[in-house]
């Protein structure tokens, strides 16, 4: 499968209407086109997603986003009257295709800023590229491991540490301390299990059992089973749709009761189509974009959200997922940067380090020069499907 590069440019002229560039794509080398230049040149933005592969239900919206988000800014003037260029890879979910495009971005094509991978796995092999050339990266993925230590990358997802928090709050309440992990056997689900344990510790949460499947796994008859054989009283399911669903349906099939407990990783619809009304009753900390329509009024992220929403369904007829949300932070995180900034990349980088109490769609971010990530477990609620619908949970 080759993999291509979409080049969207945006023509901006002084003083006159917005006009807009036509875009182009091609496979392999690719080649840029756009309108006039601005002065200070464009802002080339480069964006690596799965696009293919197992990741494609995560990656597809996020480059859609991306794509209508950098007309929207072009259209209105865009940054500091100088037009973004976006260069679009996909990495067809793989950590070899995302380490290949990350290094066409940043020495082929010389982008000042680099967003994504969909997932912690591509990410994870995409910064030590990124760090070594010293440019920023805003990873759209979970994993802490992504940004810990890191002077140079950020991502908007939010972590998996706080996810698990807002879970063991959850188990607590319940009185739940025996559970059961199935996880992801890629980046996505290195390490949880163990932070799982760390995290319930004060509540008295014990992991007693421990499977892992493929990301593109369809078969979770042998993991279930085994799950059931430890007897827990909860079972967590981590991993991204279409496992995800698959897991939660060999879960109900074979007859497990216990409450399920599903990880950030299933905010989308791909997952209610996998699962069904197996889905029905399942508890996982997402984002508020899900339940944007029961959000209180004075929610500082409902006009963010909703406005959102909006867009995404009136250009392409669908409702946009929570990974779309990460894409939607990313770019404009980073569009508030450019404009602060400019593309030098140690005030790019220093800019990001500033981003305060600014919401978006993940939660109200503040980052700084030790917390790339930006959220806590505020920026999540408990969520449960009823009939194919996302419901905050009672």
């Amino acid at each position: 499968m080759q993999r291509s590069m979409r080049i969207i440019a945006f023509g901006i002229v002084a003083g006159l209407a917005t006009t807009l560039a036509a875009c182009s794509e091609s496979s392999g080398g690719g080649s840029a086109t756009g309108g006039a230049t601005s002065a200070g040149g464009d802002i080339k933005i480069g964006v690596v997603l799965d696009i293919t592969g197992a990741g494609a239900s995560l990656g597809v919206p996020e480059r859609q986003t991306i794509e209508m988000l950098a007309d929207q800014v072009n259209a209105a003037g865009g940054v500091n009257n100088r037009k973004i260029k976006l260069y679009i890879e996909d990495n067809q979910s793989t950590e070899d295709g995302a380490a290949k495009a990350t290094s066409k971005l940043l020495n082929t094509e010389k982008v000042d800023v680099i967003i994504g991978a969909s997932r912690t796995g591509p990410s994870l092999a995409m910064r030590p590229l990124a760090e070594k050339a010293e440019k920023p990266m805003v990873s759209l993925a979970a994993n802490q491991k992504i940004v810990d230590g890191s002077k140079w990358v950020f991502k908007t997802a939010q972590n998996d540490r706080v996810v698990l928090e807002k879970m063991v709050d959850d188990m607590k309440a319940k009185g739940l301390t025996k559970v059961a992990v199935a996880r992801d056997a890629s980046g996505f689900g290195e390490g949880i299990p163990e932070m799982l344990a760390e995290v319930g510790k004060t509540a008295g949460i014990t992991v007693v059992k421990v499977e892992k499947f493929a990301p593109d796994a369809t078969d979770f008859t042998s993991q279930m089973t085994n799950l059931r054989a430890s007897e827990p009283q909860a079972v967590v399911i981590w991993g991204i749709p279409p496992a995800a669903g698959l897991a939660q349906k060999a879960y109900k099939q074979l007859g497990i009761t216990v409450p399920v407990y599903q990880s950030h990783g299933i905010g989308n619809q791909a997952f209610l189509d996998t699962a069904g009304d197996t889905a029905n009753g399942l508890l996982a900390p997402l984002g508020r974009m899900l339940v944007a329509d029961q959000l209180k009024a004075d929610d500082p992220q409902k006009p963010v959200v909703t406005k959102f929403i909006a867009d995404f369904k009136a250009k392409y007829n669908a409702n946009p997922s929570t990974f779309a949300g990460h894409a939607y932070d990313g770019f404009m995180i980073t569009v508030e940067a450019l404009k602060k900034a400019g593309t030098d990349p140690v005030k790019l980088r220093d800019a990001l380090e500033q981003t305060s109490k600014w919401p978006g769609v993940s939660g109200v971010f503040t980052m700084t020069p030790t917390d790339h990530s930006g959220l806590t477990k505020d920026a999540l609620v408990m969520v449960t499907v009823d009939n194919k619908a996302w419901k905050v949970a009672g």
